[in-house]
């Protein structure tokens, strides 16, 4: 991910998804530098059926993988994360 452009970023479908607290789709986005990954989900009930929820968390500089961990999940409830 290092050779990717600064800000900018991917997202794509969530296809381990098992748990409606799960998001719908992730991905990762670089701000200056400095790497998230990120969380969406679709907003049901929404008058505009294509809008979606994010969630960014900061990704540890350490952390070479491509896709996020396994077991990452965001309680949509309660979406930790930083925020930018």
């Amino acid at each position: 991910m290092n050779n990717r452009k600064i800000n900018s970023g991917l997202i794509w479908s969530n296809e381990r998804k098992d748990r409606d607290a799960q998001p719908d789709f992730k991905g990762s986005l670089n701000v200056k530098g400095e790497e998230f990954w990120v969380s969406a989900w679709k907003q049901s009930g929404s008058a505009d059926r294509a809008s979606r929820s994010l969630s960014f968390t900061v990704r540890p500089k350490h952390d070479t993988a491509i896709e996020q961990p396994k077991d990452y999940v965001v309680n949509s409830d309660n979406r930790s994360g930083d925020s930018i």
